[in-house]
């Protein structure tokens, strides 16, 4: 039962992505949105946590990368999805947690 969790804050201002990554399972999904896109930089405080999150699929979401400016500045593996790629996977998956 794969789950899908938001994570909308900067690995900068708290520590919620590694929260979160401590709680994931294999086939869980992890979608950066808002703020928390900032945790998907190349060379960032979060790119080794990222790198190191076996088994679990990181997705950000393309208009936050946009807003923020990080678009060609992310971390190798780490998919960008639109608006209707976020829907896909709520659907594709069992449950959804924000973690806020």
């Amino acid at each position: 039962m794969a789950m899908l969790h938001t994570v909308n804050k900067s690995p900068y201002q708290c520590d919620t992505l590694e929260s979160c990554l401590k709680h994931v399972g294999d086939g869980d999904v992890v979608l950066l949105i808002e703020d928390g896109v900032y945790a998907a930089m190349k060379g960032g405080k979060a790119a080794e946590l990222i790198a190191n999150a076996n088994g679990v699929k990181i997705c950000v979401l393309s208009a936050d990368v946009k807003a923020r400016g990080l678009e060609g500045k992310l971390i190798d593996g780490v998919e960008v999805v639109d608006y209707g790629g976020f829907v896909d996977l709520v659907v594709e998956t069992d449950k959804t947690q924000a973690w806020l």
